[in-house]
């Protein structure tokens, strides 16, 4: 048998990568790790904890504004990015030495730096170290498409955009996915005049049609400039501002163009040349339902396989890997009925079937309410509430659940469990309504 330096080694340290490091040491195995950036991965370091915190930063003068209607008298308020960038960054160091901590606690070997496959059972580090193991896994996750036009190179993405040295005035974001929505969100809460210019009809493709119509109808409300069925064709540097050509033979001037077309794979400069993986047309690493790559020693997990892209789909498949592999027992990851939130304002909360799928399959049943929330009645917010529930008319039972609203991504969470369990519309029919909350109206739709 085969000796080897380790019986596992990851290629990633985000979400994924660090917990099948930890869950494989706790079995008592040799585990590595080696990371080229930051430990914690796109959701820590520049992703869904950033944004979440920049979430709430943008909430606050909405939070002021409707204060009013509840008698306070709020003093004239202001933001500082330099303050909050601070905090922000602070946090992130935080969770990062924590993330580092773990592994260290685990006793998994680090390596700060970057690894390339260099065989099947071997990589090679930046410093020349060549490392052999038993499995090899690939969890470098995903990064951010580049705007391939004239000019494209002026634009800042997804990573850069939590590192702005300052608040800019004007921002056009290209894209209408939900990263494009968020940041859309997040600055035109902060003050900045925003447009977004997508090149479909509408925007958040994918979801379900009263989400795009809501979500798009709320953020015109709320002042963003969106300009569906658009898409850019050059864009200039001129006076410390830059121009935007689009495809109807006009143009746009701003400070800041945040380019959100859509993210893929991380496999550049992986050392693929040197073992054989089958990949997607996009450059993800095809896995079998084990997680298996094409090569028996690897595998792969999270975003670079591009199946479900979400931090806990990562873990889980982490989870799943590591049973498979040192647990005596073959498990493959459950990517069904994942429950999944944006974070506009208002957020959304949606899991199981759109409208559209379920119709292509059974005979469905919609029950949908649109309503303006009690808090809202006197605060002259024109945010509207949506809630869907799309429901087999055969065998009663929910396909999917759709939410609009405040908090939709905290109920979305709980009734993604009623989902897993196969929850019908008479049991939600029998259940009793906390009143007054948003979440009765899911109890009582009829």
């Amino acid at each position: 048998m085969a000796e080897y330096d380790f019986d596992l080694f990851i290629i990633g340290a985000g979400s994924g990568g660090v917990r099948a490091a930890r869950l494989a040491s706790k079995l008592g195995k040799k585990v590595a790790i080696a990371e080229e950036y930051r430990f914690g991965g796109t959701c820590v370091i520049r992703g869904c904890v950033p944004k979440k915190l920049m979430v709430f930063a943008s909430s606050y003068p909405k939070i002021f504004k409707e204060g009013k209607g509840y008698g306070w008298d709020q003093k004239k308020a202001s933001f500082s990015w330099n303050k909050f960038s601070k905090s922000m960054n602070f946090e992130i160091d935080r969770l990062e030495e924590i993330y580092n901590d773990l592994l260290i606690s685990s006793h998994v070997k680090v390596f700060r730096q970057k690894a390339k496959l260099y065989n099947s059972n071997s990589v090679i580090l930046d410093d020349k170290t060549k490392i052999t193991a038993k499995y090899i896994l690939i969890a470098t996750g995903g990064e951010p498409q580049k705007l391939e036009i004239e000019g494209g190179n002026l634009t800042i993405s997804s990573n850069d955009v939590f590192n702005l040295p300052s608040l800019p005035k004007k921002m056009i974001i290209i894209g209408g996915g939900y990263i494009a929505c968020e940041f859309a969100s997040i600055f035109n809460g902060l003050g900045v005049e925003v447009t977004l210019l997508y090149r479909g009809d509408r925007i958040l493709r994918g979801f379900d049609d009263d989400i795009r119509e809501n979500i798009e109808v709320s953020l015109i409300q709320k002042g963003i400039n969106i300009s569906n069925n658009c898409f850019p064709t050059l864009i200039r540097s001129n006076n410390k501002k830059l121009e935007l050509f689009i495809n109807k033979n006009s143009h746009l001037k701003t400070d800041v163009i945040l380019s959100a077309i859509g993210r893929k794979p991380k496999i550049t400069n992986l050392g693929l040349d040197n073992v054989s993986l089958d990949l997607a047309k996009n450059g993800a690493i095809k896995v079998n339902e084990f997680q298996q790559t094409s090569t028996k020693s690897i595998y792969a997990i999270g975003d670079v396989t591009d199946r479900l892209n979400l931090t806990p789909v990562a873990i889980r498949d982490a989870k799943a890997l590591i049973s498979t592999l040192f647990g005596n027992k073959k498990q493959s990851p459950d990517h069904k009925l994942v429950p999944t939130a944006i974070f506009t304002k208002p957020e959304v909360g949606t899991v199981g079937l759109t409208e559209k799928e379920a119709r292509n399959n059974f005979e469905v049943k919609i029950y949908k309410t649109l309503f303006s929330s009690l808090g809202s009645r006197i605060t002259n917010n024109k945010d509207k509430i949506m809630m869907k529930l799309v429901v087999c008319n055969k065998t009663d039972k929910i396909l999917g659940c759709h939410i609009v609203g405040d908090g939709a991504s905290e109920m979305i969470q709980m009734f993604g469990i009623s989902m897993k369990m196969g929850v019908k519309k008479k049991d939600l029919d029998s259940t009793c309504a906390v009143h007054p909350t948003l979440s009765e109206e899911i109890v009582t739709l009829s």
